[in-house]
């Protein structure tokens, strides 16, 4: 890797410039700039829709198979806990500090600096690289309306703070509205049906239910009620009692599948959110993973979501970083596992080979 400090050092420049400009989720415009100036430095052409971006290291090849570098560029809201500036890059020691340094400033620069050396040699596949928007509210106008223009897509790596170990499955979230209906009557007489004591029957149901298929990596379906809301005054029997259900999804159900797994045994009415976020996973067998056990990588099922829970192809979610800084005050990144990032990422799909 004859341009690795190189590139390592431009990158890590970049990210510095990206932390000190405000990008909230669909309010990317400003650092979009920014990345697509970078990547037009490097004399690659650039595609845009919205605030994603997209780059090929090569014309595509019909006859090979196609390799996403995804991460994104957004970033959630700087607490009041910070004590250093949120929008300054702050340099200590080997620490990075800075709104979206670790999530996913990091992982995303480091596929960057990848995908520059990767570039620099013919390799078994076609490769794209994409800074996408909208991930941390999971929008739809984040790398989902892209995602046609890069198919068929083989393989995805989501760069995401996981201290380059592999997570091999990710849960699924599926938010569930459930409505509980009854009849209006007066508390003091015997009349009306009361809407809480009909949802008590299902709550009771989704505290002691078990989906029967279970997951090595991440055990059963996990069902939470999680709020309630009915009665209008003391004397009133309810007649409407809902309630909201946090369901995380292992690797064995999608997440329609789940919703109508549930609503054959309840008797409320229940509606899902959105049913997007689905639980995703690779086999132990891929030749990525492979790589990454012979590299000393291990691998686990990572409870958070990601811009992984959108695609319908086969990925890997990996990066540099610790996800127990994300959403922190005074988030980091290691300028060291940036670079120890840059370096993995190269080993594990420099001439990788897949089927296609």
């Amino acid at each position: 890797m004859e341009n690795f400090q190189k590139y390592s050092n431009e990158v890590i420049e970049l990210l510095k410039q990206m932390i000190s400009i405000k990008s909230l989720s669909k309010e990317e415009d400003d650092v979009a700039n920014v990345m697509e100036s970078f990547l037009k430095d490097k004399k690659l052409t650039v595609n845009r829709r919205g605030n994603n971006m997209w780059v090929w290291a090569a014309e595509k090849d019909i006859n090979k198979p196609t390799i996403l570098l995804n991460s994104h560029i957004d970033t959630v809201k700087a607490s009041s806990k910070w004590t250093y500036p949120p929008f300054e890059p702050t340099l200590i020691g080997d620490n990075l500090y800075g709104l979206g340094s670790n999530d996913a400033g990091g992982p995303l620069v480091s596929l960057l600096a990848t995908f520059l050396l990767l570039s620099e040699k013919k390799q078994p596949y076609n490769l794209v690289f994409a800074a996408t928007a909208e991930e941390e509210i999971s929008g739809k106008n984040g790398v989902v309306i892209i995602l046609d223009e890069l198919a068929p897509i083989t393989l995805g790596i989501v760069g995401e703070p996981t201290q380059m170990q592999m997570a091999v499955a990710e849960k699924g979230l599926l938010v569930l509205d459930c409505t509980a209906k009854g009849k209006a009557g007066h508390a003091a007489r015997n009349e009306g049906v009361n809407a809480i004591y009909e949802a008590l029957q299902d709550i009771a149901w989704f505290k002691s239910y078990q989906f029967p298929e279970v997951s090595e990596l991440f055990g059963p379906v996990k069902m939470t009620v999680t709020q309630i809301e009915a009665g209008s005054q003391h004397n009133v029997v309810p007649d409407t009692c809902k309630f909201v259900v946090d369901v995380r999804l292992n690797e064995k159900y999608r997440n329609q599948q789940a919703a109508d797994i549930i609503q054959s045994f309840v008797e409320c009415e229940v509606k899902p959110r959105s049913t997007r976020l689905n639980s995703s996973s690779i086999s132990l067998d891929h030749p990525i993973v492979q790589r990454g056990l012979e590299l000393g990588r291990t691998y686990y099922g990572s409870p958070t979501t990601s811009d992984q829970a959108l695609m319908n192809f086969t990925t890997l979610k990996m990066g540099p970083g610790d996800s127990a800084r994300s959403h922190t005050a005074d988030e980091y990144i290691k300028l060291s596992e940036i670079k120890e990032g840059i370096k993995l990422y190269f080993d594990l799909l420099n001439n990788l080979k897949l089927k296609h």
